[in-house]
């Protein structure tokens, strides 16, 4: 929850400039639904009882979807800083039986209850990769006290990136933005071939 809350607040930052996400939230996705397809499996995965196995499997689906979606939206700034956070989650996750390994230190600073029912990280006694596990403590008493990693990072610094890339300022139009971009000369200084 805590990724997705920092995930939701780059993608709203360039408001506090008066700017807003113009690239990102105009941008043409590749295969939107695998996106979403991968987000509801995860929230499926962590709410509903299932065997471990399937859960474990399920959830390693859920990071080869995110990564596959974003291969076909390569092109949108961020989105390979997004897919390689994504691709050290999964591949950790993968490593260490469908589950992201934590220090002991930073569940216990996130106050979280380790003998809950399937979870996406869990404590392990010999955790392959344990570096890129969740090392990193948002501590209780904060709101939305949970756990972190490197991957973890990745990914919203990624979604910043996105958000920030092409932004606007409030109030500007899509065409009349368009037009400032067809009239401004090319970063090399020659005036625009016609």
């Amino acid at each position: 929850m805590l990724v997705a809350a920092l995930g939701v607040l780059a993608v709203l930052s360039p408001l506090v400039a008066l700017r807003w996400p113009a690239g990102l939230l105009l941008y043409r996705w590749k295969h939107p639904w695998v996106i979403w397809a991968a987000l509801v499996l995860q929230a499926v995965v962590f709410q509903v009882e299932m065997p471990t196995a399937l859960a474990a499997t399920l959830h390693v689906a859920t990071y080869a979807a995110a990564v596959a979606f974003l291969v076909l939206n390569r092109r949108v700034a961020g989105a390979w800083i997004v897919g390689a956070g994504a691709l050290t989650n999964g591949v950790t996750i993968a490593l260490n039986g469908g589950v992201l390994p934590a220090s002991a230190g930073a569940v216990a600073a996130a106050g979280i209850d380790i003998d809950s029912a399937f979870a996406n990280t869990a404590v392990l006694e010999h955790p392959v990769l344990p570096w890129l596990g969740d090392v990193f403590a948002w501590p209780a008493p904060l709101p939305l006290a949970n756990t972190f990693s490197i991957g973890d990072v990745l990914i919203v610094a990624g979604v910043a990136v996105a958000a920030w890339t092409g932004t606007r300022r409030l109030g500007r139009s899509a065409a009349r933005a368009s037009a400032a971009e067809d009239a401004r000369p090319p970063a090399t200084g020659r005036s625009p071939r016609r």
